[in-house]
């Protein structure tokens, strides 16, 4: 997968040295007075050389010296992939049971062109009442909205088609341009479920050590986060995705959601912005059986990654839960060396037989009160009450994916 230059240049990355510490005792035997008076007052320069990076003070305010955020390579335009993969998703939507008036909202795929992803088309058919998309503020969210005077016939069919190229980080590049000021804020902040403070920074003081570099510390964050999460097949969708709940209680895992989610809670923490990438598998995968999707059949397919971003390098991909997922599914030992080569590969690389949703957390939908933590399965306003996809008895759908040639 290409990735012979980034898997060798991680070594060099945990072995980066601090700072060298100021001049050595001898050469003070000279004039022991003088050296006695600078020595007095050390934590001043030592702050300065390495500060304390927080969700409030973070690595792209003040980059630690001598470390990937601040020494930067030479600027090259970033270079479109060469391969790229077509697939067509249909999701069926049949509302019977549900009478009176009824909302449905359907996420989309990222509405806007990245060097891994690109939305070619959308078409509908069906009998609902009005139908639209809508584009929300926040996340880069965009949904596919529709009514029904009454829902007990309701019926939809949502058609998409959407190009993939696989996603590599590579550490002798960089962006042209950095991104907004804005989304690296938002992407530092707290939200309903992902905390940023307290138990999370707690944790990933204890994790990182006496690690700088930005990359090598979300390295160790997520080599801690494979050694320490279980993945649990038997929860509905991606999981909740409660980070806060896990780090009260000290127990985590569960599903995507949840494992890429203490990912992000823990970079954040310590000021690196972080996010999750809420989607859906789309193909097979060259990796593990797993780790794909192997039929046309994609209605359980809904998978969450990370990303999370060093000034200089922008977003870098990372999947810890797909490593805990072909732990427990493929029944891989400590010492196999497939897991060896998975690690390293999904910290940096997105294998694309997957879609991107959205990277949206805490939304309010148009015309709703009430907010919702992420938006990834399908989400259904009744008389009766609000519903989501985890519930088949609700909401009865089906996703199919196919790869497709233009």
């Amino acid at each position: 997968m290409k990735r012979r230059a980034f898997l060798a240049s991680l070594g060099t990355l945990a072995l980066l040295a601090e700072p060298a510490s100021a001049a050595p005792a001898k050469p003070a035997a000279k004039k022991p007075a003088a050296r006695r008076k600078p020595a007095a007052k050390p934590a001043k320069p030592a702050a300065a050389r390495s500060p304390v990076h927080t969700a409030d003070n973070p690595v792209i305010d003040k980059p630690p010296q001598g470390t990937s955020a601040s020494r930067l390579p030479p600027v090259r335009a970033p270079e479109a992939p060469a391969e790229w993969t077509t697939y067509e998703i249909v999701t069926h939507i049949d509302l019977h049971g549900h009478e009176g008036p009824c909302k449905l909202w359907l996420p989309l795929p990222l509405n806007q062109d990245t060097l891994f992803q690109r939305t070619l088309s959308h078409a509908w058919e069906g009998n609902p009442t009005r139908a639209s998309m809508s584009r929300q503020p926040d996340g880069n969210l965009e949904v596919f909205r529709c009514e029904w005077f009454d829902g007990s016939a309701g019926k939809l069919q949502l058609t998409t088609q959407v190009s993939t190229a696989d996603r590599h980080f590579d550490v002798a590049k960089r962006t042209i341009a950095p991104e907004r000021e804005d989304i690296l804020r938002r992407n530092l902040q707290a939200s309903r479920l992902i905390p940023n403070d307290g138990l999370a920074f707690q944790l990933g003081e204890r994790i990182i050590g006496r690690v700088k570099d930005p990359v090598a510390q979300a390295k160790v964050i997520y080599e801690w986060v494979v050694e320490q999460s279980t993945y649990d097949p038997a929860l509905p969708g991606a999981g909740s995705g409660d980070i806060r709940q896990q780090l009260i209680d000290g127990r985590y895992g569960g599903r995507s959601a949840d494992i890429n989610g203490l990912f992000v809670a823990i970079c954040r923490a310590i000021g690196i912005p972080a996010r999750c990438v809420f989607g859906l598998r789309t193909g097979p995968s060259r990796l593990f059986r797993s780790l794909g999707l192997n039929t046309s059949d994609a209605t359980r397919g809904h998978h969450v990654r990370a990303e999370f971003y060093v000034p200089g390098y922008g977003w870098i991909p990372v999947d810890p839960s797909d490593v805990r997922r072909a732990i427990a599914l493929e029944n891989l030992s400590d010492q196999d060396s497939r897991l060896l080569s998975l690690k390293r590969i999904l910290f940096g690389v997105w294998e694309m037989n997957w879609i991107a949703y959205n990277v949206g957390t805490d939304i309010v939908l148009d015309g709703q009160s009430e907010t919702i933590p992420f938006l990834l399965l399908p989400r259904l306003d009744t008389p009766r009450g609000h519903f989501d996809g985890s519930d088949p008895a609700a909401i009865q759908y089906s996703i199919s994916a196919r790869r497709i040639e233009l």
